[in-house]
């Protein structure tokens, strides 16, 4: 561990007149999540010194963080901290933190793909990346789940441009178009797509899609829990026995998947799949994972769509089985519906490859700046 003078000789500006350090910051929304976008350089290499300035930071442990950044609700208590690539094909590491609000902890163990939507463009305005025609192709390397994603920025005039015409659900208004390319989506945290061995086990009595694809994931009925699929977050949030079981159920999976023991841990996550109503192939109640995400996270809808590329998963058995060398799944959530784009492979023994995952997202600049943490939090 790094002594106190060495982390303080690290940090760009000290507030003389108080016991607070400066960091520079990028404040921003990306996809339907929120964070302060950091560079690794301004933070403390030693983990431990370095969860515990993010804690700080953030405001954590406290329900409505309110000595912090965070918004009080884990959608809005997101880090992501940027370096040069170590890749040599990509241009960006991108390390993804979960600050919790009540605990006094910091789970990296997943990725963000809400928040990779801000990553390209604040990889650009932090000079990581040059500007380079009318639209920037930012490679992300994320060392969370070691993967590479595309991130595509509009820039014209050399400059990022977030206002324009794209609309996501659960998110008001309009902004410029990110699309995202997500290339390494099967098996990146076990090196296999399907970790247990078969597309659907049964775990406490209940089917359930095992995979391991942008992060591990488990998919179940939601019928299989007495659930139609299409109650509003608050409802299943409210609804304290199926989370019970919900939580069982996802910590055996986890151990069957290889993971170990997922107490404390947010992964794997957990969907709840129903027939769709408004359109789409399948609807989705996304769990992170004790409570219902107010939309979706798009890891989530990537892993979804994956499975249903595939016979015999339980995302497939309600979406039907996709072919071809590209395939469009539109997953409903409770602010309105995602779509994923799948490059497909098809094999000769009729199984398909999967080659990339993309979908379209927004993020907006909020605020540029220092944000202050005491400096209790460096010792």
């Amino acid at each position: 561990m790094e002594d106190t003078e060495s982390i303080r000789s690290a940090l760009p500006h000290r507030m003389e007149s108080m016991p607070q350090f400066a960091l520079p910051c990028l404040f921003m929304r990306g996809g339907t999540s929120r964070g302060p976008y950091l560079l690794a350089s301004d933070l403390p290499a030693d983990v431990t010194s370095r969860d515990r300035v993010l804690l700080a930071m953030m405001g954590s442990p406290d329900a409505r963080q309110i000595d912090g950044i965070g918004g009080g609700d884990s959608l809005t208590s997101k880090v992501a901290i940027l370096s040069p690539s170590q890749q040599p094909d990509c241009d960006v590491d991108y390390l993804f933190a979960q600050v919790k609000v009540t605990e006094s902890a910091v789970d990296t163990s997943a990725n963000c793909g809400n928040i990779v939507s801000g990553v390209g463009p604040a990889a650009i305005l932090r000079d990581l990346v040059p500007v380079q025609d009318d639209t920037t192709t930012v490679r992300v390397f994320n060392t969370n789940t070691k993967t590479r994603i595309n991130v595509n920025v509009q820039t014209p005039q050399g400059q990022v441009e977030f206002a324009g015409d794209a609309r996501i659900d659960g998110v008001p208004g309009t902004a410029a178009p990110i699309q995202l390319e997500f290339l390494d989506v099967l098996g990146p945290r076990t090196g296999d797509v399907f970790p247990t061995g078969s597309r659907t086990d049964e775990i406490e009595g209940v089917p359930v899609t095992c995979i391991d694809s942008a992060n591990p994931t488990i998919l179940l009925h939601a019928e299989a829990l007495g659930e139609d699929g299409h109650e509003r977050p608050e409802e299943l949030d409210a609804d304290h026995p199926m989370l019970v079981r919900l939580e069982s159920i996802r910590r055996a999976a986890s151990l069957k998947m290889g993971l170990g023991d997922a107490t404390g841990r947010v992964t794997p996550k957990v969907a709840l799949l129903s027939p769709p109503r408004e359109g789409g192939h399948v609807c989705s109640r996304y769990f992170v994972p004790d409570h219902c995400h107010a939309a979706h996270a798009i890891t989530g809808a990537i892993s979804i769509a994956v499975a249903a590329a595939f016979d015999g998963t339980v995302a497939e058995s309600i979406t039907g089985h996709e072919s071809g060398n590209e395939c469009t799944v539109v997953v409903e959530h409770p602010a309105g519906h995602v779509d994923i784009v799948l490059k497909l492979d098809p094999k000769s023994d009729g199984q398909q490859h999967v080659l990339s995952a993309s979908v379209l997202r927004t993020a907006r600049l909020l605020m540029e700046g220092q944000v202050f943490v005491p400096a209790v939090a460096f010792e």
